[in-house]
């Protein structure tokens, strides 16, 4: 792959076919601005048609994850006076776009949390495909606190948790710790601290490697179809992508590989 964008609010990284964003303002906590949503839209876009790339971590600087939106932007930009309705949502309807990336990247996208994981950046988290977190981990979704509503995360909240659970933690604000958020589904792996962050990647990352990229793509869309599609749609889109797996080189490759009792060529 190319060499990626350069940028001012995140970190990237690429090594072994895995790409990994740290959220890097950690004087704000890591708090969402618009250009940190742009730059880290950039950079999933860059490499979402990319199959070189297996994965993609996404995690914090500072010990913290992520604070959700720029509260100190949020007043100036949007109720400094110059901002009209319409121009906030767009700004909105960016946030979400940022999400729904996440959320339906190619890729397994791994989240890690250490630190808080407030608002926004819950739901950040709940777009991802594996969520691991520490005990210390912290959470909430704090916008009703704020007089405002988590709009654009309702809906990965909703597929991460569920609705019971998403309208208890949007209506009431609760705080919750990684042994909570394991609890409810939040977090797929609860661990002590951040050198176990870094051994559950690797496991999960080794595990990844095991699957065929293209399949692995084929297998999310098709999973995240069966939110909103009738059930013949569905079945005619399974057919689909069976099909194209089959005959793919990929199918091929892997089919061939367990007859001769071998690693396919994209297993480590």
């Amino acid at each position: 792959m190319s060499d990626l964008l350069p940028t001012k609010t995140i970190k990237s990284d690429v090594q072994q076919a895995w790409l990994t964003i740290w959220l890097n303002r950690p004087e704000a906590r890591n708090a969402l601005n618009e250009q940190m949503t742009t730059e880290l839209r950039n950079a999933l876009e860059e490499v979402r048609d990319d199959r070189s790339i297996r994965g993609i971590t996404l995690r914090g600087c500072g010990g913290v994850f992520c604070a959700g939106g720029d509260l100190k932007a949020f007043q100036s930009d949007f109720q400094g006076g110059a901002e009209s309705h319409e121009l906030v949502a767009a700004a909105s309807r960016r946030a979400g776009e940022l999400f729904r990336l996440v959320n339906e990247m190619p890729q397994v996208v791994v989240i890690l949390v250490e630190g808080a994981a407030i608002a926004g950046g819950l739901g950040l988290a709940c777009a991802g495909d594996l969520v691991v977190v520490t005990h210390e981990s912290r959470f909430a979704l704090t916008e009703t606190t704020l007089g405002i509503a988590p709009a654009q995360i309702a809906p990965f909240v909703v597929q991460r948790v569920g609705l019971p659970v998403a309208r208890r933690l949007m209506l009431t604000a609760a705080r919750f710790d990684g042994e909570q958020a394991q609890r409810i589904g939040l977090a797929d792996q609860v661990v002590d601290d951040v050198d176990a962050l870094d051994e559950a990647e690797q496991k999960i990352r080794t595990q990844v490697m095991r699957c065929a990229p293209g399949a692995n793509a084929i297998t999310k869309e098709l999973v995240l179809a069966t939110a909103r599609l009738e059930p013949q749609a569905m079945l005619d889109l399974a057919a689909e992508r069976f099909a194209e797996g089959m005959l793919s080189s990929e199918g091929r490759e892997g089919i061939s590989a367990f007859v001769e009792k071998r690693k396919p060529s994209w297993s480590d």
